[in-house]
């Protein structure tokens, strides 16, 4: 006789965790299912060992920084030391997370899943379950590309565990993932170059301030090339030369390794969701404001797995999860609240933004737009940094509407604008916060 749960849960990262602990809290049969590692992309293959090996780069830039100016010496990166750094946080998480599954009373699967039915899953090694409900979180994955040798290329996974760095590291793409890594890989001490098919990169970001993060990328020894098409990619020796067009014409770059930062994609296409009826579309599974899917009404899904209006975001997923939950355990139709979500790009320094930019801001109404250079303030003249800025968008009643900054620790910083955008503070209300000096914060009253 096929077991019947409460909820089944495709994928043990933030957004499937936190749901399925929430059901089975308020007394439902919980099951989680995952054929990779417990703790998803961000605990093990993305944001936190991503910032654990940006550590190691932060001390680099910051000693070179300061070279002749109180810091002697040479600091390099010894990349397996930093590497076991790294996994010294990684390794603990997926038994940790299944332990606090466990504990919450959720069962814990592993394996391949597909439905077979409108109501009823497939799960490797384990056999058929039907559910009431299930709830889709199963991430995303590298964006497919269509070129000859583009198998020749490592996903943003394979980079965090290289067990050396090689000397030459191309990365096609232009967006988050290929400038975070080339801020780490150059100040380990490789010849980066990121080939971006677009005129303008990391396009979500205000474009002044892109243009900073370019120029500090430059200065780090990263080269940029834009309007870069990849063509396709072969054996040239032990490493591989990568042919892309420009304007036109074609042109080579020789690398030892190529990694893939040009995008990813909802992870959905083995779950055979078509068996289950459940529709989907480019940004994954179709579903309503309140994360249902709109062709069965017993799915749900979150995170980067749902075509929801959320970006795909660490926190998204974690409150479209528990909402989700609560969604199915009360039967109500409550809708996420997106506003004042951070976006950072961790570079050296970051890139932060919250809310909107400028020209979005400006289709709303009249507003007040104030830019500022922060390259000499103190904040960045005790560490000798040579690029900030910010750009703060408030409207005529004050309100902010966006913020996006550039510079050392500004990712800290955007979270007091998240704040107040989330509840809607105004510019002097913010001006009247008393900030610690001298800290980034007490700068704010500045920036405004």
């Amino acid at each position: 006789m096929t077991e019947t749960l409460d909820l089944i849960v495709i994928g043990a990262g933030m957004a499937g965790i936190n749901a399925a602990k929430k059901c089975s809290k308020a007394g439902w049969s919980v099951a989680i299912v995952d054929e990779l590692p417990y703790g998803g992309t961000c605990a093990l293959r993305g944001c936190d060992p991503k910032k654990m090996l940006r550590a190691g780069a932060e001390a680099v830039d910051a000693a070179r920084l300061l070279a002749g100016k109180g810091v002697a010496g040479e600091t390099r990166i010894d990349w397996p030391a930093l590497m076991k750094h790294k996994e010294s946080f990684t390794d603990p998480v997926p038994e940790n997370m299944e332990e606090g599954l466990r504990q919450a009373g959720v069962r814990c699967l592993h394996g391949a899943a597909r439905f077979t039915a409108e109501d009823r899953i497939e799960i490797e090694g384990h056999g058929g379950i039907a559910f009431r409900h299930a709830l889709i979180a199963t991430g995303a994955k590298p964006r497919p590309l269509d070129f000859p040798g583009a198998d020749r290329l490592i996903d943003s996974t394979d980079f965090l565990n290289l067990a050396e760095l090689p000397q030459r590291i191309a990365f096609v793409g232009g967006g988050y993932i290929s400038f975070e890594f080339a801020h780490i890989a150059a100040r380990a001490g490789a010849e980066v170059t990121i080939l971006d098919h677009g005129a303008r990169q990391l396009k979500a970001f205000d474009p002044d301030l892109v243009d900073m993060l370019l120029a500090r990328s430059r200065a780090a020894g990263i080269k940029i090339v834009a309007g870069a098409t990849p063509e396709r990619i072969e054996a040239a020796g032990e490493g591989h030369l990568v042919t892309y067009s420009q304007n036109g014409s074609p042109r080579q770059i020789e690398a030892d390794l190529v990694v893939h930062g040009a995008g990813r994609v909802p992870a959905v296409d083995g779950l055979d969701l078509k068996a289950a009826g459940i529709e989907t579309g480019q940004g994954g599974v179709k579903v309503t404001p309140w994360l249902q899917s709109t062709s069965n009404s017993r799915i749900f899904a979150a995170g980067d797995a749902a075509a929801s209006p959320g970006k795909p975001l660490t926190p998204v997923a974690v409150f479209e999860g528990r909402i989700a939950a609560s969604n199915m355990l009360k039967g109500k139709r409550t809708e996420p609240d997106y506003t004042g979500v951070p976006s950072v790009v961790f570079t050296i320094p970051e890139l932060a933004r919250v809310g909107m930019l400028e020209e979005e801001a400006r289709e709303t109404g009249e507003v007040n737009v104030s830019f500022t250079d922060t390259s000499g303030w103190f904040s960045q003249k005790r560490l000798n940094e040579t690029n900030a800025g910010a750009r703060i968008i408030s409207a005529k009643d004050g309100k902010i509407l966006g913020a996006h900054i550039f510079g050392p620790d500004y990712a800290e910083l955007i979270n007091v604008f998240s704040l107040a955008i989330k509840l809607g503070l105004t510019v002097d209300q913010i001006r009247a916060m008393p900030a610690a000096y001298p800290t980034g914060a007490s700068d704010i009253r500045s920036m405004l």
